[in-house]
This record gives C-alpha cells, sequence and structure tokens, in this order.
C-alpha cells in the first residue's frame, strides 16, 4: 500500500511539474504579444486547464497511455520508474529551455521500465508506433492549419470574396454537422437534465463537438466582420480573440495532458488489485489530475516562454490567434480519436505556420531543428532512463 501511495503522488508531482513545464504551450503566444501580463495568462491558462475537467469525459487519451503497456506485465515498480524518469527528464528540459513534450517523456520512462521489467514483449507496438508517428505528424498537422487559417484571415482582410465564401460554407457545413452527430443516449437521459436541450449540451460527446463547432463559428462571423476594418481596428480585435484562442488551446492542453496521467494512475490501481478494471477509474482521480495541471500552469515556465514566444519567430496578435486556434483544432481532433499527442509539438508546428506565411526566413528553422533533436530523443532517452532506474529500486524494494 506504502508503494502505491508513493506512486500516485509521484503521479501528481509529474502532472505538476507538465504544468509549469508546458506552461508556455497555453501563454507564450499571448504574452510575447502583450495581450495578457504574464500573471494574467497563467491565471487564464490554469482556470481553463481545469475547465477541461467538464468536458473531456470518455477518457479516451488516458485509456490508450494504460494500454501502451500490457497489462499482465504492469507492477507498481515499473510505473514508479517509469515515473521517476518522466520527472528527471522534465526537470532537465525546464532547466534548459527546451519544449520537449511532457507526454513524450511519460510513455518512454513507462514504456523504458516495462522493457526492463519483462523484456520487449511487454510493449503494445500497436498505439506505441500510433504515439511515435504523431512526434512528426502533430506539429505538421499544427502548421498546416496555422497556415490555412493565417492565409484565410490574410485574404479576408485584403477584401477578398473566396474567404467569405468559404466562411458561409463552413458555417452551413457545421450545422449540418451537428444535425447528425448530436446525440441523447440512456445514460444522458439519466443524467439528471430535465431539459432535453440540457442534455444534449451536456452529452459527452456533444459537449466536445459543441466546442469545437463554437470556435470554427466565432472564426467564420469574424472573417466576414474583418474585411470592413482596418489594420488598427484589426489589430484590436485580434488581441480581444486571442484570450478565446488561448482559452481554447488551455482547454486542449488540459484534456490532452492530464489525461496521461490519470492513465498512469489507474493502472497503478489495477496492479495494485484496488479496482479491476480502466472502466472502473474513481472520480478522485480525473479531478486530482486536472487540479495538479492547473496548479502547475500556475506556476508558468518562463524559459520555455521565451523560446515558444520569440525565439521561433515573432508573433503578432493576429498570427497568435492563428497559431492558437490551429494548435487547439488539432489537440481536439486527436483526442477524439484517442491519440495521445504532444502539445509541446503541436503548438511549436502551429507558431511555424504562422512564421512561414510572412516568409520562409521569417522562421528560425536553426532553432526548430535543435528543437526537433530534443523530441526526437526524448523517448529513447526517458526510456534509458527508467530502465536503470527500475533496475536500482529492485535494491531497495
Amino acid at each position: 500500500m506504502t508503494l502505491l501511495v508513493i506512486v500516485i503522488i509521484l503521479a501528481l508531482v509529474f502532472d505538476y511539474i507538465n504544468g509549469f513545464h508546458d506552461a508556455a504551450n497555453s501563454i507564450a503566444t499571448v504574452v510575447s504579444t502583450k495581450v495578457l501580463t504574464p500573471f494574467q495568462a497563467v491565471l487564464w491558462a490554469a482556470m481553463f486547464n481545469f475547465v477541461a475537467f467538464f468536458i473531456f469525459k470518455d477518457h479516451g487519451v488516458a485509456n490508450t497511455i494504460a494500454n501502451t503497456v500490457k497489462e499482465s506485465y504492469i507492477t507498481l515498480h515499473v510505473v514508479l520508474a517509469g515515473l521517476c524518469a518522466a520527472i528527471i527528464w522534465n526537470l532537465i528540459t525546464w532547466w534548459f529551455g527546451i519544449p520537449s513534450s511532457s507526454s513524450h517523456t511519460l510513455i518512454g520512462g513507462f514504456a523504458g521500465a516495462a522493457v526492463a521489467h519483462a523484456g520487449f514483449y511487454a510493449i503494445n507496438m500497436a498505439p506505441v508506433l500510433q504515439i511515435v508517428l504523431f512526434i512528426f505528424l502533430a506539429p505538421l498537422l499544427g502548421m498546416l492549419m496555422a497556415l490555412i487559417i493565417s492565409l484565410w484571415f490574410l485574404n479576408a482582410f485584403r477584401k477578398s470574396i473566396l474567404p467569405k465564401l468559404f466562411a458561409v460554407g463552413v458555417i452551413l457545413l457545421s450545422f449540418v454537422i451537428l444535425y447528425f452527430n448530436l446525440e441523447t443516449d440512456t445514460a444522458s437521459l439519466q443524467s439528471g437534465y430535465k431539459s432535453h436541450i440540457a442534455r444534449v449540451i451536456f452529452h459527452p460527446h456533444n459537449f466536445k463537438l459543441l466546442l469545437i463547432v463554437f470556435v470554427v463559428l466565432v472564426m467564420c462571423v469574424f472573417t466576414l466582420w474583418l474585411s470592413r476594418l482596418n489594420a488598427h481596428r484589426s489589430a484590436y480585435w485580434f488581441k480581444k480573440l486571442q484570450l478565446v484562442s488561448s482559452a481554447i488551446l488551455s482547454i486542449g492542453h488540459g484534456g490532452n495532458d492530464a489525461q496521461k496521467v490519470m492513465g498512469i494512475i489507474t493502472v497503478a490501481l489495477i496492479s495494485h488489485g484496488s479496482i479491476g478494471s480502466f472502466e472502473e477509474m474513481p472520480d478522485w482521480v480525473p479531478i486530482s489530475c486536472y487540479t495538479a495541471i492547473a496548479l502547475g500552469t500556475l506556476s508558468g515556465g518562463w524559459k520555455i516562454v521565451k523560446t515558444m514566444g520569440t525565439r521561433i519567430t515573432k508573433v503578432t496578435p493576429f498570427e497568435g490567434v492563428a497559431a492558437e486556434t490551429a494548435g487547439a483544432m488539432t489537440l481536439f481532433i486527436t483526442e477524439h480519436l484517442r491519440i495521445p499527442v504532444s502539445t509541446t509539438h503541436t503548438i511549436t508546428g502551429a507558431i511555424m505556420g504562422v512564421g512561414a506565411t510572412k516568409r520562409l526566413s521569417a522562421v528560425r528553422w536553426g532553432v526548430t531543428i535543435n528543437l526537433l533533436w530534443a523530441w526526437i530523443i526524448t523517448i529513447p532517452v526517458s526510456a534509458g532512463m527508467a530502465a536503470i532506474i527500475y533496475w536500482l529500486t529492485h535494491l531497495f524494494f
């Protein structure tokens, strides 16, 4: 029982470190554009990190993390070693201001400890290969979405008719998608909501879909209005809109990253015999994980903020909105598909995308290449550290 308590505490410590390590993901652009002060930004991001608790109810990402190692080979020693390695690597990269992935650190540590315990047969290769693939796909998706959104806004500001037609088409398509995808099942009918509308809105599947559609509609309406504004007025409204985009990004960050720790704690409980399956996850697990990551975000991560907000490319409010919206949409889509991705990789790719719309030389590719190397080595380094820690723990436990 003592070892289980230690594992849970370490998991929440990692979640807290994840928050201040990855705070830059949510606040770097909004701070660099001076829309919010650093303190206001971390408070804003932390609040919406916790709001994600009320939105992401299916815990699909947590389940994927739990399945990276075969259940029969999961022990508390494996989880302990994985967490220790993840915490150490996160602190090292934070100290040097490297925006590496906390998610991949945790996955690498968990997998490395499992390999040290039972060999490579202990790994479920399908989810692991999917996660490795998205080391490269997540930033590319973020970059592509940021390019599309940036060009959309730029052409709207230049009074081109195509973005307006596209915006109207997207609005109509959004309502069609809502019509065919809104659900009301037995669980929602028994949820205590007397109103049918409330049951539909607060259905776990619908709530995420409605939020995505809301973001898309806000962007479309703003596009239709943008051509009427001069440069000064558009800059003013982009600063206001950046509050919305940063909030949505913080929700995506909280929903994606907190779930990974939820998965680790749940497999520890299963290994100990406290619960029988993933579906029996106690309510205190998600509540404590979302609280820990929000408190971590409040602590900030100023070294990485500098890298993310200024060293990759200079960011204006317009580019901040495009990057944050692109990052948030990528996180929501991958979470819906139950794919654990790195928030760091996603928003970095999005920032590169908005920089590239000006000219390719606007992106400091030397900095980006260094970041890419950090991303690539995170999983193997964390796995190696976890294996060493696993062997060492057997000398004392």
